[in-house]
């Protein structure tokens, strides 16, 4: 796709060109129905927005109930123009013809019109269906290139020799050109469903890699992983501190997976099987690929373990989990706080990582909690009963405190 999202000149020249010999703006969408270009609404008949290509325009992305709509028309299979009626209930509430964007067979795309009565003649829609197939081209051509990128991007990532990532690294930069010297950020979605990468406006290259569950057994209130597999997405900004891109493509990827993001906080609450995404610092000219995903994979298993830090976390914001993630598995486990971390202690872990992460002042806990100072004291008594820890001494805090947030992580 166009890189950034960008509408390309080419694509634009093409889609005005079908407006042109239909009458009517034209939309071009991938066939993941991802915004590409779109014809200049210039007339004074406001009927011809409706909301279906307002929001395709202004989010570049079609809804999951409008793609379902009209893939039901066998649209993926079409060879020439198709009339779709209306589905007010799915949103659209205008019919639309298709013109289905093909190259050797395989659809690439889709041009979009509102339908209208007569509509246009047969010659004009084969005018238009042979400025399709140059767009197929063009598209075919991307993917084509894309699929390069994305080859040696997986390889670059998943290599575990020096060696193998400096071939690697060097495949990657001629791959991408001259774009191989901007500014990147890399993604991490997970869970990630199948291997199969699923690459979106917006991403340079994506692919899928393992995504391994802890070694030991996870504590019972700790977040499960479900992941096998993680989506890493390389996605281009334009500064360091413009991260906009990235963050828009971690939640289109999220949304395309329909993945609920309404777990509960703190230990024992349970998250239940959810997705989440982090975003790792800023790379100049590829340099540091790897710790760019080490970054963004600890950020995604941050919010999936501390869902106040989701769906989409960034590295830079994870607080302590920087630290916890980088830690061998179950390295951070204590004895002495061990019992706290029983099934039947879930409320007490609960109640001492929310003291300790206002910083120990009890008023401010006991608002958070919804419990009064009374019963909160008691609780901390306990707390110190059953863990041998003085919560008055500042050490035993930090101890206790990292052993909760680690023990999210499992």
């Amino acid at each position: 796709m166009p890189q950034n999202g960008w509408v390309k000149g080419d694509y634009q020249e093409l889609v005005d060109e079908v407006s042109a010999l239909l009458g009517a703006p034209a939309t071009l969408e991938d066939r993941d129905f991802g915004l590409i270009a779109f014809g200049a609404h210039d007339s004074d008949d406001d009927s011809e927005m409706d909301p279906v290509r307002t929001r395709s325009i202004l989010t570049r992305r079609s809804t999951p109930a409008v793609r379902a709509w009209f893939e039901e028309y066998g649209i993926a299979r079409a060879k020439g123009p198709m009339r779709i009626p209306a589905a007010p209930d799915a949103g659209v509430f205008r019919a639309r013809l298709c013109l289905p964007v093909r190259h050797r067979g395989v659809v690439h795309g889709y041009v979009w019109l509102l339908d209208t009565d007569p509509g246009p003649s047969d010659a004009q829609l084969a005018a238009a269906m042979e400025v399709t197939e140059r767009i197929g081209v063009l598209l075919a051509d991307e993917a084509s290139a894309g699929d390069e990128v994305a080859r040696e991007f997986r390889a670059a990532l998943a290599a575990d020799q020096d060696w193998q990532r400096d071939t690697a690294m060097a495949a990657l930069r001629a791959a991408l050109g001259p774009g191989a010297d901007d500014l990147f950020v890399l993604v991490c979605v997970t869970p990630w469903p199948t291997d199969d990468a699923r690459k979106i406006p917006g991403t340079v290259a994506v692919c899928t890699l393992p995504w391994p569950a802890p070694t030991t057994a996870a504590p019972t209130h700790a977040a499960p992983t479900h992941a096998t597999h993680a989506l890493a997405a390389l996605v281009r900004v334009r500064s360091a501190g413009a991260l906009s891109p990235a963050l828009t493509a971690a939640h289109r990827l999220l949304e395309s997976l329909g993945t609920g993001t309404g777990a509960k906080a703190g230990p024992g609450a349970g998250s239940g099987h959810r997705g989440a995404a982090g975003i790792g610092g800023v790379l100049r000219r590829l340099a540091g690929l790897s710790t760019g995903w080490a970054q963004a994979a600890a950020a995604a298993r941050s919010a999936l373990a501390q869902p106040a830090l989701g769906p989409v976390a960034e590295w830079s914001a994870i607080g302590p989990y920087r630290l916890l993630t980088a830690l061998p598995a179950g390295a951070a486990r204590d004895p002495s706080v061990q019992p706290l971390l029983s099934p039947a202690q879930l409320e007490l872990a609960r109640t001492a990582e929310v003291f300790l992460d206002h910083a120990g002042q009890a008023g401010r806990t006991a608002a958070a909690l919804g419990i009064h100072r009374q019963t909160l004291y008691y609780r901390l008594s306990r707390v110190e009963q059953l863990t041998g820890l003085d919560l008055d001494d500042g050490q035993h805090r930090l101890l206790l405190h990292m052993a909760l947030k680690a023990a999210r992580l499992g």
